[in-house]
């Protein structure tokens, strides 16, 4: 039983027919603008139908109400549906409204995100692989989504726990707040750091969809070396990825992205839906949420990897060894420590 969160328009309308079909019995489809209150604990289904100008007035509301509370979600599971006219938004708003849900205490199944763009041709590929048209793999997509969502479980507890990093040690703010995180873990949580920053980590060749499934069917990639040899075990073995990242330009750090791209062998023939992601994002200004968006967008939509309720810990440090001297930052390490620990 689901409960579906449909914000309304001039667009809605053609969503909630395509959606109501599909639905679990039981099953119930709310304006969000009638309130958000007593959805504690629920399986959520946001469903945003965007207008030519890839807007929505009324999701832009539900928004803001989500942006404004840490647990107005607490206890929830959901996925997302957002469908558009043109061509974009469609990620956009689906990465901002998952990040909002999160931080308010909602859970995202590993690849929560159906899209269309106007046109379906974001369906084209799936379309051929699955020998059909954009439409029907369209709906396929949906039905798919709506049944892992009924079903979904929680995985089992987490035993081994999983670091990315591509930073120096005796400088980065970054790992000193892993540190303090790490400490807080239980004793019998296996912990492995692995560094990305020797510069052997290549960028994905961006081989054909059948190359890259053979090379993954193969346990490998086209490039093989230490992503193959190191990261691909790691990740098959953990039960939790922490990412640990630094930002300097709004985004991820190039080894960091090289690796995320480099998971899709992996993701051939493994899919990531019980293993959490979390990510520890130390910024010098500001642009935190920019990364914590780009970890939801390539590691939870596309890598399937589950993300827990407030995934991510955010912090503001610039001069060197000044994270450890933030007001309160031990109590907000331990706190996230027992986060992974529970998630």
């Amino acid at each position: 039983m689901l409960t579906v969160l449909l914000p309304e328009n001039d667009r809605s309308a053609a969503l909630r027919q395509l959606l109501e079909p599909l639905l679990p019995a039981g099953s119930d489809i709310r304006d969000p603008d009638a309130g958000l209150d007593g959805l504690h604990s629920r399986r959520l289904l946001f469903a945003v139908a965007l207008d030519e100008g890839g807007c929505n007035m009324a999701y832009y509301r539900m928004l803001s109400r989500l942006r404004r509370s840490s647990d107005l979600l607490e206890g929830c599971t959901a996925g997302c549906i957002v469908t558009g006219v043109g061509e974009f938004y469609t990620k956009d708003v689906a990465r901002d409204m998952v990040f909002a849900a999160n931080q308010a205490g909602c859970g995202f199944i590993g690849r929560p995100l159906v899209e269309a763009t106007g046109s379906l041709r974001n369906f084209r590929t799936q379309a051929q692989i699955g020998g059909t048209d954009e439409v029907t793999a369209f709906h396929a997509a949906l039905a798919e989504l709506i049944a892992r969502l009924d079903a979904w479980e929680k995985p089992a507890p987490i035993r081994n726990v999983l670091a990315l990093h591509a930073s120096q040690r005796a400088t980065s703010n970054t790992l000193a707040l892993w540190e303090l995180v790490k400490a807080g873990l239980p004793a019998d949580m296996e912990v492995q750091e692995i560094c990305l920053r020797n510069g052997t980590m290549a960028d994905c060749n961006g081989c054909s969809y059948t190359a890259c499934l053979h090379f993954g069917e193969q346990g490998g990639c086209f490039y093989g070396g230490p992503m193959v040899d190191e990261v691909y075990p790691a990740v098959r073995r953990c039960d939790a990825l922490v990412m640990l990242c630094a930002n300097y330009n709004d985004a991820l750090a190039a080894n960091l992205t090289a690796c995320v791209n480099r998971l899709t062998a992996l993701f051939r023939q493994t899919r990531m839906y019980d293993k959490r992601l979390f990510g520890l994002i130390v910024s010098g200004y500001s642009g935190g949420d920019l990364l914590a968006r780009q970890l939801i967008s390539a590691l939870n939509m596309n890598k399937s990897f589950y993300l827990p309720p407030r995934f991510s810990l955010l912090e503001t440090a610039n001069e060197r060894g000044s994270l450890v001297k933030l007001p309160g930052i031990e109590a907000q390490a331990a706190a996230f420590a027992r986060h992974i620990a529970e998630s």
